[in-house]
């Protein structure tokens, strides 16, 4: 084992990144509270006058612990969908959370944001949901609360493969796979959405406020002329009792979620993927250290090994080729005792053998074909991956291209898509081009996958994307016959870099599940941690096949 970081002085270096990553945290949570009021105040009050539960109420009652929920996708439309009053976490709540010590996927339609209507991100927030539970064969609770489809926006959310149907799809998908589905109906259920809550396995129904119907009793009306109330077309009576579509009516919210919970405590229990955990140890510096470690700029270097000596457990590693390909750092570590292993950037300047200076956060050749035989031996040995990632790319120029920088840095790539044991990764500043990719970006199905508050995420970086979307500009003009001067140029760039930048924001991504959430870089081991015991609930990690991935 090698120990690694160093402790660090609270000089005015220190402080003065410190203050500025802090703040940066500071102004997303304010964020965050704000999106957790919902449709606000207003439209909670009316929500409880029908005597409900609020959908963080409801989570907070199932759940064992409602500070270990770990919720996901917070930020889901923040700055979206703003010409119809915004859709404050896209009108649904879900993360991972125990019931009775069982992890389980928990989902909830917040009725207060549109009355729990559907928007195009919303459903690909259930899809992510979902795809969580049936990745790592968690059990998943549905509380639906939902008015259905936003009409306005219908054919951005019904008919592609993506979008609606897909749930219902992966309802099915999920019974065949063995994986419980239970859902309570404790608001409308309307028209296609009335089958989520019924392809699950058991379904109950809130007395008085739950209904499902495949149409309300305005459609009912229009279409063949029977007049009826929704109560008595699909209330919960009628459902569970003449219909038979439901299992079980509760009186309440309150019995609702009791059900539920004994429900959920006589699950029986599955084998685990067998990922090595022992006893955990706390790293020796202290990982609130982390905020002082990062720069303000995201291109200025820092030193990785310190970063990482605040989230491995006793700050020890066990590094693999450390002299060679040091642009990137593997190695084996545990993280809160589980078994890791560890494809970091190192965002330092480093000097080779052979005395030449590699910049730091830049993928060379030599870092691609370790990282590549690294990915491969965790195959083998059944060890998931955490990638930490701060890359600004490949290395370019005629010596990279010569060195066949495009070959290797594929075989990384081909490494990182073919592995099969889980990947989990978390940007903590850069990610830039195909380094998003190799260090395993969204599009390479990390299990998990977070930013940091100061990540930026984008095809290049702002300066050189700038000085690219510029010259364009002004080309395009220069055929029209129109010339700029100096300050037309200079308000044109900082136009373009004003966009440009506010597009490559960690909240930005948020909104559009790039990442599953911003996280605080202070609890990174207790997000890790969690990740690593989800992802140990599935025992069908396949057989490696070292033919998958060409050297």
């Amino acid at each position: 084992m090698k120990p690694i970081g160093s402790q660090k002085k609270e000089n005015e270096s220190f402080l003065k990144k410190e203050d500025y990553q802090k703040e940066l945290l500071r102004k997303l949570e304010a964020v965050k509270e704000k999106v957790k009021e919902g449709g606000g105040k207003k439209s909670i009050e009316k929500h409880k006058a029908k005597g409900k539960l609020t959908a963080r109420d409801r989570i907070n009652l199932l759940v064992d612990d409602p500070k270990k929920f770990f919720e996901l996708s917070t930020f889901a439309a923040y700055g979206m969908y703003e010409e119809y009053g915004g859709a404050p976490s896209s009108g649904t709540i879900y993360g991972i959370g125990k019931i009775h010590g069982r992890d389980c996927v928990i989902v909830a339609n917040d009725a207060t944001v549109k009355a729990g209507a559907w928007f195009p991100i919303t459903a690909k927030k259930n899809l992510r949901a979902q795809e969580i539970a049936m990745e790592n064969r968690l059990p998943i609770i549905y509380l639906v609360d939902s008015a259905g489809v936003f009409l306005p926006l219908q054919d951005d959310i019904f008919p592609d493969k993506e979008h609606f149907g897909r749930i219902f799809r992966n309802n099915a998908k999920m019974s065949s796979m063995g994986i419980p589905q239970i859902a309570a109906i404790m608001g409308p259920c309307v028209a296609g959405g009335a089958y989520l809550p019924i392809m699950s396995d058991e379904a109950l129904i809130v007395e008085g406020e739950g209904s499902v119907f495949l149409a309300g009793a305005h459609l009912v009306r229009a279409a063949i002329g029977e007049v009826i109330d929704n109560e008595a077309l699909g209330g919960a009576k009628v459902q569970s009792n003449i219909s038979g579509v439901t299992d079980y009516i509760m009186k309440n919210d309150e019995e609702c979620i009791a059900q539920i919970r004994s429900l959920v405590s006589k699950f029986g229990r599955n084998e685990t993927a067998g990922f090595d955990r022992i006893e955990s140890k706390p790293p020796k510096f202290s990982p609130k250290e982390i905020f002082g470690l990062l720069p303000e700029d995201t291109i200025k270097p820092y030193d990785t090994y310190d970063v990482l000596s605040r989230i491995v457990d006793d700050s020890e590693i066990d590094e693999y080729k450390a002299g060679y390909g040091k642009t990137l750092i593997t190695a084996y570590a545990r993280i809160d005792g589980w078994a890791v292993g560890i494809v970091a950037n190192q965002r330092s300047v480093v000097k080779t053998e052979q005395g030449e200076m590699q910049v730091g956060g830049v993928i060379y050749s030599d870092s691609s074909d370790k990282a590549t035989r690294f990915i491969m031996n965790c195959n083998q040995k059944k060890i998931p991956l955490f990638f930490l990632q701060d890359v600004t790319g490949f290395m370019v120029g005629s010596k990279a291209e010569h060195g066949g920088i495009i070959k290797d840095g594929a075989k990384m790539v081909n490494a990182v898509a073919n592995s099969v044991v889980p990947k989990i990764t978390i940007i903590v500043g850069n990610s830039f081009g195909a380094g998003n990719y190799a260090m395993c970006g969204k599009a390479y199905d990390p299990r998990f996958i977070f930013a940091y508050p100061n990540a930026k995420i984008s095809v290049m970086g702002g300066n050189q994307a700038g000085s690219v979307l510029l010259d364009i500009k002004l080309k395009q003009e220069e055929k029209s016959g129109h010339k700029f001067g100096d300050e037309d140029k200079k308000k044109l760039l900082n136009d373009i870099l004003k966009s440009y930048n506010e597009k490559s924001t960690p909240l930005y991504a948020a909104a559009r599940l790039w990442i599953d959430e911003i996280i605080d870089p202070s609890q990174t081991r207790e997000w890790i941690s969690m990740c690593l015991e989800v992802v140990n609930n599935n025992p069908e990690i396949l057989k490696f096949n070292p033919g998958v991935i060409q050297t």
